[in-house]
């Protein structure tokens, strides 16, 4: 996490989710819901690109990962949702096989600063 001074500069409606060196490219982490919120968040890094998404199916709700941190197909090109196995594009979050083919995860706003990954506050209501 951030130390006391970077901290402060922290925007007043946004989080800390976690610093990018925590992501592993290429692969995907899993955060729960922050106080009072209802859903866990997860994060995709690509290289230099962090992409945020409420960790909950578009088709039922259920959340994606069915172990921690597994969102990835085994080739890595791909969001699975473990309920149902509906493929999910990473760059928008667009499913493209399943029962929710045609309908979008929900993207967070996502600003990275100083090599921290910010996130509304209201992320995950």
């Amino acid at each position: 996490m951030p130390d006391e001074p970077a901290a402060q500069l922290i925007p007043p409606a946004m989080r800390v989710l976690c610093r990018v060196e925590d992501l592993p490219d290429g692969a995907g982490k899993g955060f729960p819901a922050a106080p009072g919120r209802f859903t866990g968040l997860f994060a995709i890094r690509q290289g230099k690109a962090v992409r945020v998404y409420v960790n909950a199916c578009p088709h039922i709700g259920t959340p994606l990962d069915w172990v921690p941190d597994r969102f990835l197909s085994a080739d890595g090109t791909r969001i699975i949702c473990a309920t149902h196995g509906a493929e999910f594009r990473i760059e928008d979050g667009l499913c493209l096989r399943g029962p929710c083919r045609g309908d979008t995860l929900e993207a967070v706003l996502t600003e990275i600063k100083d090599g921290v990954v910010l996130v509304p506050e209201t992320a995950g209501q």
